[in-house]
């Protein structure tokens, strides 16, 4: 029974909290409808995919959109007032300390003794990069920190040898992500396929889970945002080997690892221009992040498998198909499906900042990325309370700060510093009403 509650949980279809309450039969059907699915998606047969998912959905029945963990809602500020012109400026300052402090990315790590993976490093380029848009006078060192840590990033890349921007082969990691490899470890050992896996000291193949994506998406994106920043076409080179990589996966039946490749080949095409990214980008959300999603009954616009039900997981498909919508033409025949996507998944999860935080590393990163959408995208997301949800969050955030009580991570942070300090300095150019 373990065994197939662990299957479930992984696939998106159930999870280890709903499917004890399953019949053996039940979790059977989902089991096969599983298999089923992965086959479908790497048939590229959408129609199937599709009707899969509806199937699965109703076996789910009541546990559809119920999150395998709990909601947990933390108070919200008591004293809601928004960052002001000063904190916005010296926002970031304690992150500046704590990132030199734990800087553990170093070109000669071994990586089979480092409990760290590449979405560590991503986020503090992210952070770094933006809050050198709100520190003028810190710039010069913000940028210097964002150049190690992403040349960690393209030595680990080279170091695997097959572009993708790759997670250590440490051994009994402790953190999810790690145990979670491990599990993957252990079945290459049992199969014989270690050899296949592991390039020195890197785990480089994963069969086809998917879980490779994470860290590629999220560090291959902050590759291209350094490339911006520093015109260095070390990172722009690197950035497009990991978007090739992650074109070339199939689709898997996690939803929220194929939204991972899609950000990358979303900002991969926004840099390149090239069609190709575009092309796997919108294959990889019509067979592999819609489908999953409840469009009618009381939790419409969640995900339906308990594990990408949680909100984490939830804003995180939310940020990574606007980057899709931002960038696909007006035109584009699946661009309306995008958008009819993101407005329910936003309907469906905002209006819960009215109760109190409910996440706010993806929280925040989504919507500050909802906010900057063109005017052609943004204008079909009015009403969806994202102006609500993220004065909540900002609220929750400088309460935090002003406490000295950090409370999400780099990349976070430092994105919603960079967005008011926009807002203060350039009302001349409003954002897109919503």
């Amino acid at each position: 029974m373990r065994a197939v509650v662990m299957l479930l949980a992984l696939c998106g279809f159930a999870a280890a909290q709903e499917a004890p309450t399953l019949d053996r039969a039940t979790q059977a059907r989902l089991q096969s409808l599983t298999v089923d699915l992965s086959a479908a998606q790497k048939a590229e047969d959408a129609a199937a995919v599709r009707n899969l998912a509806k199937e699965a959905i109703k076996l789910l029945g009541d546990h559809a959109g119920v999150p395998e963990t709990p909601d947990q809602f933390r108070p919200l500020a008591k004293e809601p007032k928004p960052l002001s012109a000063d904190e916005i400026a010296n926002g970031f300052d304690p992150y500046i300390g704590y990132i030199k402090r734990q800087k553990w990315w170093k070109k000669d790590l071994d990586p089979t003794k480092s409990n760290h993976a590449a979405r560590e490093v991503a986020t503090v380029i992210e952070g770094c990069l933006s809050a050198r848009q709100v520190s003028k006078e810190k710039a010069g060192e913000l940028l210097q920190m964002t150049r190690d840590a992403g040349d960690y990033l393209v030595w680990s890349q080279e170091q695997a040898g097959t572009g993708v921007i790759p997670f250590p082969a440490v051994r009994n990691g402790t953190g999810r992500p790690f145990e979670v490899a491990e599990m993957f470890l252990r079945r290459a050992e049992k199969d014989g396929t270690v050899d296949k896996v592991i390039r020195h000291g890197w785990t480089v193949e994963d069969f086809e889970d998917g879980g490779l994506q994470f860290d590629n998406g999220l560090a291959g994106v902050a590759l291209i945002h350094l490339h911006e920043a520093t015109n260095d076409d070390r990172y722009r080179k690197a950035a497009l080997r990991a978007a090739d990589w992650a074109a070339d996966r199939r689709v898997v039946t996690n939803w929220n690892y194929n939204s991972f490749s899609i950000v990358l080949l979303a900002e991969a095409y926004r840099l390149s221009n090239d069609r190709k990214y575009l092309d796997a980008a919108r294959k990889k959300a019509t067979l592999g992040v819609l489908p999953g999603q409840l469009t009618e009954g009381p939790r419409a616009g969640r995900w339906a498998d308990a594990h990408n039900a949680r909100p984490a997981y939830h804003y995180i498909m939310v940020r990574h198909l606007a980057a899709l919508a931002a960038v696909m033409p007006k035109d584009d025949a699946d661009l309306p499906a995008i958008i009819d996507c993101l407005r329910i998944a936003l309907l469906a999860r905002n209006p819960d900042y009215r109760k109190g935080i409910i996440n706010s590393d993806s929280s925040i990163e989504a919507l500050v990325r909802v906010r900057m959408l063109p005017a052609h995208v943004a204008n079909q997301l009015k009403d969806c309370q994202s102006i609500e949800a993220l004065t909540a969050l900002e609220a929750s955030a400088a309460e935090a700060f002003r406490n000295n009580r950090p409370s999400m991570s780099p990349g976070a942070w430092g994105q919603l510093l960079a967005y008011r300090y926009t807002q203060l300095t350039r009302p001349e150019v409003p954002l897109p009403p919503q």
